[in-house]
């Protein structure tokens, strides 16, 4: 008999740490951490912008980095935005980039809260201004809160790419050789369309 109980109380317990263990994976899932805690994270105010980061994030992934991808605003979820800069070195971040148009203060409002370096993204969302009203909102940082801005659009967002990648490749020998290939891939395609004028 106290076998027997010894035994049921031994499963329950694993069976209690089973759900424990899948808690927390659901719990770090919808926070945006991931289980190979990737270094870069890609966030943008809203899903319409997935259209011009999709650059950003094919090219990480050119590179062998698989970001964490989130859509957060900083207007409408500040909390979530808060709590996402906050806990973003904890949970294996280095580097976050940050798209967002319009008084775009995504980018702003996520480099208040961390010290991690972030790369703003600004966006054309078709108001009328061609994106020059997020490129003053994520550019115009007060002094103590820096965000390397890029460009408006798509060439925005695959420099914020190298651009993470970059900073990454200062501690990462694998990295910087990809870095070396790109850049001679680039001259070469420019020589080769050259010379195919002549």
């Amino acid at each position: 008999m106290i076998m027997v109980w010894f035994g049921t109380a031994k499963y329950f317990k694993r069976f209690e740490r089973k759900k424990q263990m899948a808690s927390e994976k659901t719990s770090s899932a919808r926070h945006g951490e991931v289980s190979n805690r990737s270094q870069v994270a890609v966030v943008m105010g809203s899903d319409r912008d997935m259209e011009v980061m999709r650059s950003c994030i094919d090219m990480l992934k050119d590179f062998g980095i698989k970001p964490i991808v989130r859509i957060i605003s900083a207007h409408r979820t500040p909390e979530i935005a808060a709590e996402f800069a906050q806990n973003a070195a904890e949970n294996g971040i280095k580097i976050i980039i940050a798209a967002a148009g319009m008084a775009a203060h995504l980018a702003g409002a996520l480099a208040a809260r961390t010290t991690l370096p972030v790369i703003g993204v600004p966006l054309n969302s078709g108001g009328g201004f061609g994106g020059i009203d997020a490129l003053f909102s994520t550019v115009q940082m007060p002094p103590g809160v820096p965000v390397a801005t890029m460009a408006i659009g798509k060439a925005g967002a695959k420099n914020a790419a190298i651009f993470a990648v970059q900073i990454l490749a200062l501690t990462d020998k694998e990295l910087e050789k990809k870095l070396f290939d790109f850049k001679k891939s680039q001259e070469k395609n420019v020589i080769d369309k050259d010379s195919s004028l002549k």
